[in-house]
Protein backbone atom coordinates (compact mmCIF):
# COMPACT_ATOMS: atom_id res chain seq x y z
CA UNK A 1 0.00 0.00 0.00
CA UNK A 2 1.25 3.68 -1.07
CA UNK A 3 0.72 6.68 0.60
CA UNK A 4 0.46 10.14 -1.11
CA UNK A 5 2.65 12.26 0.44
CA UNK A 6 0.63 15.49 -0.26
CA UNK A 7 -1.75 13.73 1.60
CA UNK A 8 0.26 12.86 4.51
CA UNK A 9 1.05 16.32 5.19
CA UNK A 10 -2.19 17.58 5.21
CA UNK A 11 -3.40 14.71 7.43
CA UNK A 12 -0.50 16.15 9.66
CA UNK A 13 -1.82 19.24 9.90
CA UNK A 14 -5.42 18.69 10.74
CA UNK A 15 -3.95 16.57 13.65
CA UNK A 16 -2.24 19.74 14.98
CA UNK A 17 -5.48 21.28 15.13
CA UNK A 18 -7.65 19.00 16.82
CA UNK A 19 -5.38 20.29 19.63
CA UNK A 20 -7.04 23.78 18.62
CA UNK A 21 -10.32 22.13 19.41
CA UNK A 22 -10.92 21.47 15.16
CA UNK A 23 -12.59 18.02 14.81
CA UNK A 24 -12.32 17.87 11.04
CA UNK A 25 -9.73 15.74 9.25
CA UNK A 26 -8.47 15.76 5.77
CA UNK A 27 -11.52 13.95 4.06
CA UNK A 28 -8.75 12.43 1.48
CA UNK A 29 -10.27 14.68 -1.38
CA UNK A 30 -8.31 17.18 -3.33
CA UNK A 31 -7.93 20.68 -1.39
CA UNK A 32 -9.61 22.73 -3.70
CA UNK A 33 -12.63 19.84 -5.00
CA UNK A 34 -15.12 20.89 -2.14
CA UNK A 35 -13.85 23.88 -0.92
CA UNK A 36 -16.71 26.70 0.04
CA UNK A 37 -17.31 28.92 -2.73
CA UNK A 38 -16.36 32.14 -1.16
CA UNK A 39 -12.65 30.44 -1.03
CA UNK A 40 -12.71 29.56 -4.09
CA UNK A 41 -12.72 33.27 -5.73
CA UNK A 42 -9.57 35.11 -4.67
CA UNK A 43 -8.05 38.44 -4.97
CA UNK A 44 -4.74 39.02 -5.14
CA UNK A 45 -3.00 42.19 -3.52
CA UNK A 46 0.62 43.08 -4.74
CA UNK A 47 3.14 44.34 -1.71
CA UNK A 48 2.86 48.04 -1.19
CA UNK A 49 2.73 50.46 1.57
CA UNK A 50 0.08 53.43 2.74
CA UNK A 51 -0.59 55.95 5.32
CA UNK A 52 -3.23 54.50 7.63
CA UNK A 53 -4.93 55.93 11.16
CA UNK A 54 -4.43 53.87 14.05
CA UNK A 55 -7.18 51.77 15.47
CA UNK A 56 -8.07 51.99 19.23
CA UNK A 57 -8.28 54.68 22.16
CA UNK A 58 -5.93 57.20 22.11
CA UNK A 59 -4.98 59.29 24.57
CA UNK A 60 -3.16 62.70 25.04
CA UNK A 61 -2.25 64.76 28.46
CA UNK A 62 -5.07 62.13 29.86
CA UNK A 63 -7.63 63.21 27.74
CA UNK A 64 -8.84 61.68 24.22
CA UNK A 65 -7.26 62.39 20.71
CA UNK A 66 -7.37 61.51 17.51
CA UNK A 67 -5.50 58.57 16.04
CA UNK A 68 -2.02 58.25 15.08
CA UNK A 69 -1.31 58.00 11.37
CA UNK A 70 1.57 55.35 10.69
CA UNK A 71 3.13 54.09 7.59
CA UNK A 72 2.22 50.30 7.07
CA UNK A 73 4.10 48.05 4.79
CA UNK A 74 2.16 44.77 3.21
CA UNK A 75 5.62 43.11 2.17
CA UNK A 76 3.91 39.92 0.36
CA UNK A 77 1.15 39.28 -1.69
CA UNK A 78 -1.66 39.18 -0.27
CA UNK A 79 -4.68 36.77 -0.78
CA UNK A 80 -8.10 38.02 -0.13
CA UNK A 81 -11.42 36.28 -0.66
CA UNK A 82 -13.41 38.46 -2.63
CA UNK A 83 -16.52 37.84 -1.18
CA UNK A 84 -17.70 37.85 2.11
CA UNK A 85 -18.29 34.37 3.44
CA UNK A 86 -21.77 32.94 2.58
CA UNK A 87 -24.65 31.73 4.14
CA UNK A 88 -24.21 28.18 2.52
CA UNK A 89 -20.27 28.08 3.42
CA UNK A 90 -20.99 28.88 6.91
CA UNK A 91 -23.78 26.13 6.94
CA UNK A 92 -21.26 23.55 5.85
CA UNK A 93 -19.08 23.87 8.66
CA UNK A 94 -21.90 23.95 10.94
CA UNK A 95 -23.35 20.36 9.22
CA UNK A 96 -20.15 19.09 10.12
CA UNK A 97 -20.04 20.06 14.13
CA UNK A 98 -17.29 22.49 13.98
CA UNK A 99 -19.33 25.96 13.81
CA UNK A 100 -22.59 27.04 15.77
CA UNK A 101 -25.50 28.17 14.09
CA UNK A 102 -25.55 31.93 13.14
CA UNK A 103 -28.16 33.74 14.79
CA UNK A 104 -29.32 35.36 10.93
CA UNK A 105 -32.07 32.99 9.56
CA UNK A 106 -30.37 33.17 6.24
CA UNK A 107 -29.38 30.39 3.18
CA UNK A 108 -27.56 30.70 -0.18
CA UNK A 109 -25.36 33.24 -1.33
CA UNK A 110 -25.56 35.92 0.81
CA UNK A 111 -23.18 36.98 3.11
CA UNK A 112 -23.13 34.81 6.60
CA UNK A 113 -24.39 37.44 9.22
CA UNK A 114 -25.30 36.87 12.81
CA UNK A 115 -21.35 35.84 13.73
CA UNK A 116 -19.31 36.84 16.44
CA UNK A 117 -15.55 36.53 16.45
CA UNK A 118 -15.34 33.62 17.87
CA UNK A 119 -17.70 31.95 15.19
CA UNK A 120 -15.27 33.81 12.35
CA UNK A 121 -12.41 32.03 14.35
CA UNK A 122 -14.31 28.52 13.92
CA UNK A 123 -15.10 28.53 10.46
CA UNK A 124 -11.07 29.61 9.62
CA UNK A 125 -10.00 26.75 11.29
CA UNK A 126 -12.53 24.37 9.94
CA UNK A 127 -11.63 25.55 6.45
CA UNK A 128 -8.05 25.09 6.86
CA UNK A 129 -8.33 21.29 8.51
CA UNK A 130 -11.13 20.74 5.72
CA UNK A 131 -8.41 22.40 2.76
CA UNK A 132 -5.12 21.48 4.29
CA UNK A 133 -4.66 25.26 3.70
CA UNK A 134 -4.08 28.19 6.03
CA UNK A 135 -6.86 30.69 6.04
CA UNK A 136 -7.89 33.65 8.81
CA UNK A 137 -8.98 36.67 9.24
CA UNK A 138 -7.26 39.47 7.99
CA UNK A 139 -5.30 42.04 10.34
CA UNK A 140 -6.96 45.41 10.48
CA UNK A 141 -3.93 46.94 8.19
CA UNK A 142 -4.43 43.54 5.68
CA UNK A 143 -8.30 45.02 5.81
CA UNK A 144 -7.63 48.73 5.15
CA UNK A 145 -5.16 47.64 2.37
CA UNK A 146 -7.45 45.45 0.61
CA UNK A 147 -10.49 48.18 1.09
CA UNK A 148 -8.21 51.29 -0.72
CA UNK A 149 -10.51 53.69 -1.18
CA UNK A 150 -13.66 52.55 0.47
CA UNK A 151 -11.82 52.64 4.13
CA UNK A 152 -12.92 54.51 6.93
CA UNK A 153 -11.42 54.80 9.84
CA UNK A 154 -13.16 55.43 13.60
CA UNK A 155 -15.61 58.65 13.40
CA UNK A 156 -13.19 61.33 14.87
CA UNK A 157 -14.11 64.25 16.64
CA UNK A 158 -10.48 66.22 17.30
CA UNK A 159 -8.95 66.74 20.62
CA UNK A 160 -10.97 66.04 23.58
CA UNK A 161 -11.98 69.09 26.43
CA UNK A 162 -11.06 67.49 29.61
CA UNK A 163 -13.83 70.14 31.22
CA UNK A 164 -16.38 69.35 28.96
CA UNK A 165 -16.34 65.99 27.25
CA UNK A 166 -20.27 66.28 25.85
CA UNK A 167 -18.69 68.84 23.35
CA UNK A 168 -16.46 65.72 21.75
CA UNK A 169 -19.46 63.36 21.72
CA UNK A 170 -21.41 65.97 20.08
CA UNK A 171 -18.47 66.57 17.61
CA UNK A 172 -18.53 62.59 16.24
CA UNK A 173 -22.41 62.48 16.08
CA UNK A 174 -22.20 65.62 13.56
CA UNK A 175 -19.11 63.98 11.92
CA UNK A 176 -21.20 60.74 11.29
CA UNK A 177 -24.32 61.67 10.61
CA UNK A 178 -22.69 64.16 7.81
CA UNK A 179 -21.54 60.69 5.94
CA UNK A 180 -25.45 60.36 5.43
CA UNK A 181 -25.40 56.68 6.37
CA UNK A 182 -29.47 55.60 7.08
CA UNK A 183 -30.44 52.21 8.59
CA UNK A 184 -29.72 48.97 5.91
CA UNK A 185 -30.74 45.81 8.13
CA UNK A 186 -31.02 43.41 5.29
CA UNK A 187 -28.26 41.50 4.18
CA UNK A 188 -27.94 41.23 -0.23
CA UNK A 189 -26.73 39.19 -2.44
CA UNK A 190 -23.09 38.93 -2.97
CA UNK A 191 -22.00 41.57 -5.74
CA UNK A 192 -24.61 44.22 -4.56
CA UNK A 193 -22.34 47.05 -3.64
CA UNK A 194 -20.16 46.25 -6.52
CA UNK A 195 -16.16 45.84 -6.75
CA UNK A 196 -13.65 48.19 -5.16
CA UNK A 197 -10.96 49.73 -7.17
CA UNK A 198 -8.92 46.69 -6.05
CA UNK A 199 -11.20 44.05 -7.30
CA UNK A 200 -12.27 43.49 -3.99
CA UNK A 201 -16.21 42.94 -3.98
CA UNK A 202 -19.01 44.38 -0.94
CA UNK A 203 -16.13 46.00 0.91
CA UNK A 204 -17.89 48.66 3.54
CA UNK A 205 -21.72 47.53 2.33
CA UNK A 206 -23.80 46.75 5.35
CA UNK A 207 -21.87 43.83 6.52
CA UNK A 208 -19.47 44.86 9.00
CA UNK A 209 -16.57 42.52 9.18
CA UNK A 210 -14.23 40.72 12.00
CA UNK A 211 -10.33 41.04 11.81
CA UNK A 212 -7.88 39.39 13.95
CA UNK A 213 -6.66 43.08 15.68
CA UNK A 214 -7.29 43.28 19.34
CA UNK A 215 -8.46 46.43 20.39
CA UNK A 216 -5.91 48.93 21.84
CA UNK A 217 -6.02 51.81 24.81
CA UNK A 218 -3.36 53.90 24.24
CA UNK A 219 -1.43 56.82 25.15
CA UNK A 220 0.32 59.65 22.71
CA UNK A 221 3.03 61.69 24.22
CA UNK A 222 3.33 64.83 24.97
CA UNK A 223 4.27 66.50 21.57
CA UNK A 224 1.89 63.85 19.38
CA UNK A 225 4.97 62.35 17.99
CA UNK A 226 5.16 58.48 19.25
CA UNK A 227 2.31 55.97 20.78
CA UNK A 228 4.04 56.18 24.57
CA UNK A 229 2.47 53.40 25.72
CA UNK A 230 -0.28 50.49 24.44
CA UNK A 231 -2.46 47.82 26.36
CA UNK A 232 -4.29 45.59 24.18
CA UNK A 233 -7.59 43.83 25.26
CA UNK A 234 -8.22 40.83 22.93
CA UNK A 235 -11.44 40.29 23.98
CA UNK A 236 -12.47 43.28 21.98
CA UNK A 237 -11.51 42.95 18.23
CA UNK A 238 -11.33 45.57 15.31
CA UNK A 239 -14.12 45.61 12.89
CA UNK A 240 -14.60 47.05 9.49
CA UNK A 241 -17.29 48.26 7.56
CA UNK A 242 -18.84 51.92 6.55
CA UNK A 243 -16.71 52.75 9.22
CA UNK A 244 -14.32 50.77 11.88
CA UNK A 245 -15.74 50.56 15.43
CA UNK A 246 -14.95 47.82 18.12
CA UNK A 247 -16.85 44.77 19.38
CA UNK A 248 -16.85 42.11 22.20
CA UNK A 249 -15.74 38.79 20.75
CA UNK A 250 -18.67 37.11 22.08
CA UNK A 251 -21.18 39.74 20.21
CA UNK A 252 -23.79 38.62 17.13
CA UNK A 253 -25.85 41.20 16.85
CA UNK A 254 -24.04 44.77 16.47
CA UNK A 255 -26.94 46.55 17.92
CA UNK A 256 -27.27 44.80 21.17
CA UNK A 257 -23.64 46.48 22.53
CA UNK A 258 -20.31 45.15 22.76
CA UNK A 259 -18.08 48.01 22.32
CA UNK A 260 -19.52 49.88 19.59
CA UNK A 261 -18.05 53.57 18.20
CA UNK A 262 -20.56 55.54 16.45
CA UNK A 263 -24.10 53.82 14.85
CA UNK A 264 -23.67 49.79 15.79
CA UNK A 265 -23.26 47.93 12.92
CA UNK A 266 -25.95 46.56 10.66
CA UNK A 267 -25.08 43.23 9.92
CA UNK A 268 -21.61 40.64 11.48
CA UNK A 269 -19.85 38.96 8.87
CA UNK A 270 -16.51 38.12 7.62
CA UNK A 271 -14.07 37.33 4.98
CA UNK A 272 -10.86 35.28 4.93
CA UNK A 273 -7.11 35.77 3.69
CA UNK A 274 -5.60 32.80 2.40
CA UNK A 275 -1.63 32.11 3.93
CA UNK A 276 -0.12 30.29 0.93
CA UNK A 277 1.83 27.32 1.99
CA UNK A 278 1.80 27.83 5.92
CA UNK A 279 -1.38 25.57 7.25
CA UNK A 280 1.20 23.00 9.13
CA UNK A 281 3.28 26.09 10.00
CA UNK A 282 0.37 28.11 11.80
CA UNK A 283 -0.56 24.91 13.08
CA UNK A 284 2.60 24.23 15.06
CA UNK A 285 3.14 27.79 15.79
CA UNK A 286 -0.11 28.37 18.02
CA UNK A 287 0.59 24.97 19.15
CA UNK A 288 3.77 26.36 20.70
CA UNK A 289 5.83 23.94 18.98
CA UNK A 290 7.85 26.37 16.75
Amino acid sequence: MSFDPVFTFGTIAAAALIGLGVSNAIDGTSSRSRVPAAAAELVTLAPGSFDHPQPGEFLRDNHPAPAPVAKETIETPLEIMKFQVTASDYDRCVLDGACKPADANLAGYVPVTGVSFNDAQAYASWLSAKTGEAWRLPTDVEWAYAARERFRADIEAGDGDPADPAKRWLAQYRNEAALGRGPDPEPRSLGAFGANSKGVEDVAGNVWEWTSTCYAHATISSDGARVASSIANCGVHVVEGFHRTYMSNFIRDGKSGGCAVGTPPDNLGFRLVHDHGGFLRTALRRLGLT
